[in-house]
């Protein structure tokens, strides 16, 4: 019996100092300090109740040992009590002292397991606290957002309802209000689960009527001047704006097709709300294969509106298409809802197609925080074109805004005349519910800073309420005096066309007191239309024939091309862990080459982005003051075309 108790007494005394008891005493990681409420773990919160579990049982198991101790402590005092012999008392108390230390020992243990309980439960009960009202919140706001989902869809009902029978009464108009596309509007189909946003008031401020066939040679005499309006020789005819030569370089028509991988987008995105979406990594799930560099010279598709402005003798004609270049740069964003790889610090993308295209562009990442890219063009038909793009983008809830910031430059090296004018917001909705889509919004103002031209274009925002086209864009082309020359009328996402003004007059007050003019214009000519998209783009990440070659792999371009990036090209092959692997790598390589650099910048500069922004110089740009804005901007120095002539990248960082 001796021999049965010690080995009891030693098996209670190492369970009670075994791991079980002390495997969770640990913190939280700090969590306690940060007054910032964040969103508990979910395999934390699994392991953290798995080990309570645990626990419990721990404490019934010493609660059953507590149990039989003190049964086999109770039968030896009653043996205890039956003793007649004096000799037999040493033994029996000898039995009960050792029931009794099995007893302390095992209360003992329970006394630790329940302490290590409830200091477990205290050291995560904040955290858990602040878990729960984190997602009551977001619990709410999702509740909110449902509510107002479905306030819209009963509204749209009844819109729909109502409208159905106007609309069929009053099926056509004698007049167009800033549009010559409205039949365009009743064959537009949009998805059940889109969100819908009411139209600004006053979406358009003229309203236009075409003049009577008789009328136009007289009206056109009387005010046009010298322009001659005829299809066979006029500079805005659409027949000839489509490029007539083959190409002479075979390039790829297709990539491998898009991996189908799910990923929930509002996963990610809920932790991401009023944030800068360039400081918030992100898996390759959302990109697309090119980089921001590579979507920028994809600007450049329609580059033949420039080729042909070039030939215009009237400025407020070549304002037109200039005017046209500037909507066609969003026609390929009407499905790219991916997001393009943020460029690495001193990345660059060239397009050397001085053959195919006539022209050499040129981008390079100049600034990582604020994300900033200077961009070059050359033209070899006698244009060229500059920018520096910040891209500003803010994730709130239900939708994602892109703002570009910077003024884009345009020179006709014959004429001189030197256009500026600056990008739409972008907006991508429905990120929490519903089918994601694109808009684009805003007003641009295209000046000619030689003749003073003005052109004036409204992105209307998509409303199923309007009646107007979806994705509608309209303008006015003035001169230096103020007077209307031209109205622009189409969609961003299909074409624009433009009409000469004969003669304009204000319309009478309607309901609201509010005034339109009124613009007599000859019949519309075609200034762009949108190349259809490649088979098979709908697998392809709906790219273009265009950017379908851009990240095709290229001989003798800079080590820092784009084309170069493992992540970038490890993603266009289908490799997507692989991607995000490589994609972590790099940027923790960014991270390091950051560091060192603040580290070497002196003692006299700012913030952090001040000292990267002093410490980093780019390679191909520099920075100058720009007259006409009176911003600072990058602009080209020159040296790359001699140096990819040369092959010459001795200079040039180790960034991939």
């Amino acid at each position: 019996m001796k021999g049965r108790g010690c080995w009891e007494t030693a098996s209670v005394r190492s369970f009670c100092s075994s791991r079980c008891l002390n495997t969770f005493k640990k913190d939280d990681s700090g969590d306690d300090d940060d007054e910032t409420a964040s969103p508990a773990d979910k395999s934390e919160l699994h392991n953290t109740i798995k080990n309570l579990s645990l626990k419990l049982d721990d404490l019934s198991t010493c609660n059953d040992l507590i149990a039989k101790h003190g049964a086999a402590l109770q039968r030896s005092l009653n043996e205890l009590d039956g003793l007649r012999i004096p000799s037999e008392s040493s033994e029996k108390l000898k039995a009960v002292n050792e029931r009794a230390t099995l007893f302390r020992i095992t209360s003992n243990a329970m006394i630790n397991a329940c302490r290590d309980f409830l200091e477990l439960a205290e050291t995560h009960s904040r955290k858990w606290q602040r878990a729960l009202q984190y997602e009551q919140e977001q619990r709410v706001h999702l509740e909110e957002t449902i509510e107002q989902l479905a306030k819209q869809h009963n509204s749209l009902e009844r819109a729909f309802r109502s409208g159905a029978s106007g609309r069929a009464a009053n099926p056509t108009k004698s007049f167009s209000e800033g549009s010559f596309l409205t039949s365009k509007g009743e064959d537009s189909e949009e998805d059940e689960e889109t969100e819908y946003f009411d139209a600004m008031e006053d979406a358009t401020s003229f309203i236009t009527v075409i003049a009577e066939a008789k009328e136009d040679r007289k009206a056109e005499g009387g005010t046009t001047g010298p322009v001659d309006w005829t299809s066979s020789d006029n500079v805005l005819d659409g027949a000839s704006l489509v490029p007539q030569e083959p190409p002479k370089v075979k390039r790829r028509d297709r990539i491998p097709d898009k991996p189908n991988y799910s990923l929930n987008l509002w996963s990610i995105m809920k932790n991401c709300i009023g944030r800068e979406l360039s400081r918030i990594p992100m898996p390759v799930n959302f990109n697309e294969p090119l980089s921001m560099l590579q979507r920028l010279t994809e600007d450049l598709e329609y580059h033949h509106l420039l080729d042909k402005a070039v030939h215009c003798t009237s400025s407020v004609e070549q304002m037109c298409l200039v005017a046209a270049f500037s909507v066609s740069s969003y026609s390929t964003t009407v499905h790219r809802i991916a997001k393009p790889f943020n460029p690495m610090l001193g990345e660059t993308f060239e397009l050397d197609r001085l053959d195919e295209m006539g022209l050499r562009s040129l981008c390079e990442q100049v600034s990582h925080h604020p994300p900033a890219a200077a961009h070059y063009v050359f033209s070899k038909n006698g244009w060229s074109l500059w920018q520096e793009i910040t891209i500003s983008s803010k994730f709130r809830g239900k939708y994602l805004s892109i703002m570009p910031l910077g003024a884009i430059h345009l020179e006709f090296q014959a004429s001189g005349n030197h256009y500026v004018w600056r990008k739409s917001t972008s907006t991508v909705h429905n990120i929490i519910v519903g089918k994601l889509w694109i808009d684009q919004t805003g007003d641009i103002e295209i000046v000619n800073h030689k003749t003073k031209d003005r052109c004036q274009l409204k992105f209307l925002p998509y409303s199923y309420f309007s009646k107007e086209v979806a994705r509608k864009v309209t303008g006015v082309v003035s001169d230096e005096q103020g007077k209307a020359q031209y109205v622009l009328s189409g969609s961003w996402d299909e074409q624009m066309e433009c009409s000469k003004i004969v003669q304009s007059s204000p319309s009478s007050p309607s309901s609201d007191g509010k005034q339109k003019t009124v613009y007599q214009t000859l019949p519309a000519k075609l200034l762009w239309k949108k190349y259809p998209l490649p088979e098979n783009a709908e697998n392809m990440y709906y790219f273009s024939e265009l950017a379908l070659t851009l990240n095709e792999h290229e001989e003798g371009v800079a080590p820092t091309d784009s084309r170069l990036r493992p992540d970038q090209r490890l993603m266009e092959k289908g490799h997507w862990d692989e991607a995000n692997t490589e994609k972590q790598r790099l940027e923790e390589k960014q991270r390091v080459w950051r560091r060192r650099r603040l580290e070497a910048c002196s003692r006299g500069c700012g913030s952090e982005d001040e000292k990267e922004a002093d410490m980093y110089m780019p390679l191909w740009f520099e920075k100058r003051l720009d007259p006409l804005t009176g911003e600072m901007a990058c602009v080209y120095k020159g040296g790359y075309w001699e140096a990819k002539e040369k092959q010459e990248w001795h200079m040039c960082p180790n960034i991939f």
